[in-house]
């Protein structure tokens, strides 16, 4: 299978870095007050290569949306048909992220690349649904570079008409299941330690999404050096378009706040794909689901919330935006003590 042609990934600005922290030290509070707010505010002036940073003038959510074979098994709470369904609040202004993103002042856009029903945004339709992982490929070789070049054609589009941060969600009956299979590959875990509850599934439900992890973790494991196999074996065209979205954000130098746990693996395949790529996301929220700490710890990424969040639809993300947005605002209006004619502390 052919590799995507990724460039490699610069890495935010050191120099700008290091002029956050140092301006965070004269500004009119004790040193290093503000925590994780101040390591925030450094990064973003990281990514943009100056200091104070920019205010977010254009952050953008893509929800790439897709169905799983796998669900045909019971592994989620609701039937497969749900998604299309759920696609459909989105667009009408329904859904969960929706309300999020209007008080996180950010703009949505769902995509449709494998939900199993005609929709209304599915210019990037790879296929519908996917196979089935416990006993067959989720999808071809050629259905993998589809879509993963439907990530990379998003996120171009999405930067190309002004978006300064990124945020990939997912929505899909089934999706953490895969996710699930990806991240146990990827660290090496055993499959009981990375099945969660998912939409909420009863004992019964977890038992079976228990042995679709097994059985399709297994057929994982074969490809495991090949990360483009690994996505082809194991994932579906969500996942895979999610994957090239934040690659390529990286290779646009912008940055991106990681959601839950399809999002997370989806960047797990994406360092593989383009080392480095990590530099330019920050994970927004602790996911309830156990696979989620395992991918944030591999990625040496420390989730802003810790929410008890389980959803995905970029709602992690939405919830840790605003701290993103007073970040930048710390470093942008608080006056130093030289400015406000105040003496240091000693």
């Amino acid at each position: 299978m052919s590799r995507p042609a990724f460039t490699d990934v610069p890495q935010p600005d050191e120099t700008a870095r290091a002029e956050a922290r140092r301006r965070h030290a004269t500004l009119l509070k004790p040193v290093e007050s503000l925590g994780r707010l101040e390591e925030l505010g450094a990064w973003i002036a990281a990514c943009q290569g100056v200091c104070p940073p920019r205010p977010f003038k254009r952050p953008r959510v893509v929800i790439f949306a897709g169905d799983h074979g796998i669900a045909a098994k019971g592994v989620s709470a609701y039937p497969p048909e749900a998604t299309a369904q759920f696609v459909d609040a989105l667009l009408k202004g329904n859904g969960v992220p929706n309300a999020l993103a209007e008080v996180a002042n950010a703009g949505l856009r769902v995509v449709d690349v494998a939900v199993d029903a005609d929709t209304a945004v599915q210019e990037f339709k790879v296929r519908r649904g996917s196979g089935s992982i416990d006993v067959e490929d989720a999808l071809t070789d050629e259905e993998i570079e589809a879509a993963l070049r439907a990530g990379v054609e998003v996120a171009n589009a999405e930067v190309d008409a002004g978006a300064d941060l990124l945020v990939a969600g997912d929505l899909g009956v089934g999706i953490s299941t895969p996710s699930a299979v990806l991240i146990a590959a990827l660290t090496g875990t055993e499959p009981v330690a990375v099945v969660g509850r998912g939409s909420g599934i009863d004992d019964n439900a977890w038992m079976r999404k228990a042995a679709a992890i097994r059985d399709a973790l297994r057929r994982a494991r074969s490809v495991l050096s090949d990360p483009l196999a690994l996505l082809r074996t194991s994932a579906g065209a969500d996942l895979a378009a999610m994957t090239g979205f934040l690659a390529q954000a990286a290779v646009r130098r912008t940055p991106v706040l990681l959601d839950g746990l399809g999002s997370v693996a989806a960047a797990l395949v994406a360092e593989e794909l383009v080392p480095n790529a990590r530099s330019w996301w920050v994970a927004a929220s602790r996911c309830a689901e156990p696979a989620h700490d395992l991918a944030l710890e591999h990625l040496d990424l420390k989730p802003v919330l810790d929410l008890n969040i389980r959803l995905g639809q970029a709602s992690g993300a939405l919830a840790a935006l605003p701290l993103l947005t007073m970040a930048v605002r710390l470093l942008t209006d608080v006056a130093t003590y030289d400015e406000a004619g105040v003496a240091p502390p000693q």
